[in-house]
């Protein structure tokens, strides 16, 4: 019994990843689309899944416009492409986004302003930013726009991103309890919850002033659907679901309203600016969400393999949270006793200790890493379809990033 058990979870959790991969016999793409599933044909996969198993625990996946293998033979043409740098195309625009982000707060009161910047150091990645200007590039080269105040509207797009961004920073400390971010004291240590708290309304109220002024009702649209989804994001985090077969659906869902909702609306939004027809704002929509999702699928495997010093922030950080993310549902579908500690959030001493161990000698790791691997051939394939461009080419560049970084 015990036997057929585990053939059944591995099948279970074997259908699971072929579902979200695309590859299963009946060419079943499971899509999650304003954080909803629904199913659609997709061409097969020219890959075995035997190879695309293999291929996720490999050490750095390289994925290309030409393919979703690792790195081919290519012309020296194609290895200059893979080459691109995303954050030298648009650095001068990133160069000064903190001086930007600064000067919208400079009506507030002293203490105020030190608040709300602290998470403005210039220390972050810069990643959504870096994505969004890309995509305003990519789409305005592919209808081949030039109109300098529709441009100056995308660049502000890019700052409103990072605002929304950094205020969801700010409130998951405080509900978290973070003791550090970004390798510093986290904000709600050094001024408190109560200031915290208003520091993050703060950021996202002065953010919703600068999208007013863009003066465009389809883009507040946009963009206030981001924030209406982190917080519903945020309450399906602190909840759970008993019935172990929604378990994933019920974290995609999450992880699309927490992490991909602002990538992706946020691309969507630049692409409307520029007057796009419907199919490349759903492009740039698409590309937004699937790398959004591939992103924070990372971030929950490297809260597994990384360790502090890398990460910035403490490991196995969500499971003392009480979190199931990605490589703890994988390897419930391996070792079921898993899903007690699940329902009880990792409650009871001894419980995370356990939880990582059973997640280390799973595959869970490894399958997390394929999805991603996957959300990020979706991601190349919706780009493909703009206009070749180097701000294209960087678009699938950062794919690659966004796999192969350790924090």
């Amino acid at each position: 019994m015990a036997a057929l058990r585990s053939r059944l979870n591995n099948g279970l959790l074997r259908f699971w990843i072929y579902h979200a991969a695309g590859i299963e016999n009946r060419y079943i793409h499971s899509i999650f689309k304003d954080g909803e599933i629904f199913s659609k044909k997709i061409y097969p996969s020219k890959q075995s899944s035997s190879l695309i198993l293999n291929q996720s625990c490999a050490n750095h996946i390289t994925l290309t416009s030409h393919s979703y293998s690792q790195t081919p033979e290519h012309d020296k043409k194609s290895i200059d492409k893979l080459h691109v740098s995303p954050h030298s195309l648009v650095e001068k625009d990133l160069s000064s986004l903190t001086d930007e982000i600064r000067q919208e707060f400079s009506t507030a009161s002293k203490e105020l302003c030190e608040v709300v910047e602290y998470y403005f150091d210039g220390q972050g990645k810069a990643f959504r930013p870096m994505v969004v200007l890309l995509m305003s590039h990519a789409c305005n080269k592919h209808i081949n726009l030039f109109n300098p105040q529709i441009i100056k509207s995308q660049k502000r797009i890019s700052v409103i991103a990072e605002m929304i961004h950094t205020a969801s920073l700010v409130h998951d400390d405080v509900i978290d309890a973070a003791d550090t971010r970004r390798g510093k004291t986290s904000v709600n240590l050094v001024w408190g919850q109560r200031k915290s708290i208003l520091a993050g309304d703060f950021i996202l109220s002065v953010a919703s002033m600068a999208l007013a002024r863009i003066r465009n009702e389809q883009i507040v649209t946009i963009l206030s659907q981001v924030i209406e989804d982190l917080v519903r994001g945020e309450f399906m985090q602190l909840g759970s679901k008993e019935n172990e077969n929604e378990r994933f659906s019920h974290y995609l869902r999450k992880t699309f309203k927490k992490t991909a909702s602002l990538l992706a609306n946020s691309c969507k939004a630049v692409a409307v600016l520029a007057n796009c027809e419907e199919d490349v704002t759903d492009i740039a929509y698409q590309y937004g969400r699937n790398i959004g999702i591939a992103f924070q699928l990372i971030d929950d495997l490297l809260d597994f393999t990384s360790c502090d010093k890398i990460l910035g922030k403490p490991t196995a950080a969500d499971l003392k949270l009480g979190l199931a993310t990605a490589p703890v549902l994988f390897a419930a579908q391996q070792y079921p006793q898993l899903n007690s500690l699940i329902m009880r959030r990792f409650s009871r001493s001894g419980d995370v200790e356990t939880a990582r161990h059973l997640v280390a000698k799973s595959e869970g790791v490894e399958q997390t890493k394929l999805l991603a691997i996957q959300h990020g051939k979706e991601a190349i394939r919706q780009i493909n379809q703009l206009d070749k461009s180097d701000e294209q080419q960087a678009l699938i560049n950062i794919v690659n990033m966004v796999l192969n970084r350790s924090k």
